[in-house]
């Protein structure tokens, strides 16, 4: 058991005691089971995956736990696939009707937003004490769905605003037993985490600018070219040159970009974030040791045909474990049984919870 005894209380770092030899024979049976099944044992397969995760993720000498079932998350599947097809038939016959459909999901989504969050609290435990959700679909939308478009509206300048909002909403309505989380990250040290990614990216499109006018302008007059001498095929060929060309390089570099500023947000949300208004969460993951985990889990996963898979989900997930805590500033014993005796804890037996998982 990880921990580490200071003057604001008792850190308790959690740790992960799986392998990725024992997650390679659950993975394997259900990339299988899957392929037999044309995709519909997926919901049992993530059943599995994250109890399996969630088991061996220690915190205090004690274990998380998963209660979902496999049913519950492919019902959750199949309304949103229903939801998604009958909004495509409807756009397809009555074409008017397709500038309406985007707005009817619009509606729909923080509705399906909150029922996850709701699903997946509520079949999480530890030390046999459930987690709950109590946020709303309106708070959803404000927090999540403007908040999403604020960030992309405003180019990223207003990301770190965006990080602020969704954070506070699903903090602030995640409870464990009858014990709230409270988080305010400033937003000053949201900026200063956004400042080195945005930095990157910028510094990045610049130099993808620079290749580009380097190489694409003789791509480009080969492409005029071709559509003066009326050869289709090449025209084709080097339209799809230069769209991977240009799109290919910016997504990976926005992704990366992604990763790095994730990293540190994470870090300022949770040190910023109460249990019980008294215990702090703790988390202190380097984002650039994280993003090489990441990159280099990505290759990896590539090269070895995702045979590898286990192996890279089982390092990130050891690496983000190792790296979170609670400071307890009580004795930990005394905080959970004061939360059992409260009435909040539910038993082990109490497994199917109404609800379903749609996947936000």
């Amino acid at each position: 058991m990880a921990m580490a005894s200071t003057d604001t209380g008792t850190l308790f770092r959690s740790e992960f005691r799986g392998s990725a030899s024992e997650y390679f024979g659950i993975w394997i049976v259900n990339i299988l089971l899957t392929i037999v099944t044309l995709g519909i044992y997926s919901a049992w397969a993530k059943v599995r995956r994250k109890r399996y995760f969630y088991g061996n993720t220690y915190l205090a000498g004690h274990s998380f736990d998963y209660h979902a079932t496999g049913k519950q998350i492919f019902l959750g599947r199949v309304i949103v696939f229903i939801v998604f097809a009958i909004l495509n038939v409807i756009s397809t016959a009555f074409p008017l009707a397709g500038v309406v459909t985007p707005f009817v999901f619009l509606a729909l989504f923080p509705f399906l937003i909150v029922r996850s969050l709701l699903f997946n609290a509520r079949v999480t435990s530890y030390r046999n004490i459930r987690f709950d959700f109590y946020g709303k679909s309106w708070g959803a939308f404000t927090a999540i769905v403007l908040g999403g478009l604020v960030a992309v509206l405003s180019l990223g300048i207003l990301a770190p605003l965006a990080s602020r909002w969704s954070n506070r909403y699903i903090i602030n309505n995640l409870a464990y037993g009858d014990r709230a989380f409270r988080t305010d990250p400033q937003i000053g040290a949201l900026y200063r985490a956004w400042l080195l990614p945005a930095a990157m990216f910028v510094i990045g499109l610049a130099i993808l600018a620079a290749i580009g006018v380097a190489f694409a302008w003789p791509i480009f007059q080969e492409f005029m070219a071709a559509r003066y001498d009326g050869s289709e095929q090449m025209q084709i060929l080097i339209s799809i040159v230069m769209l991977y060309g240009i799109m290919l390089p910016m997504i990976i570099l926005y992704v990366m970009v992604g990763v790095l500023y994730g990293a540190a947000v994470r870090n300022v949300v949770l040190n910023s974030t109460l249990f019980d208004g008294k215990h702090p969460l703790h988390s202190d993951i380097s984002p650039f040791r994280y993003f090489w985990i990441v990159l280099s889990n990505t290759v990896v996963t590539l090269a070895t045909i995702g045979l590898m898979r286990p192996w890279a989900a089982v390092r990130e997930h050891r690496y983000l474990t190792s790296h979170t805590g609670l400071r307890a500033t009580e004795e930990i014993g005394t905080v959970m049984a004061s939360i059992q005796a409260s009435g909040s804890a539910f038993s082990a037996e109490y497994m199917d919870l109404e609800g379903m998982d749609f996947g936000f």
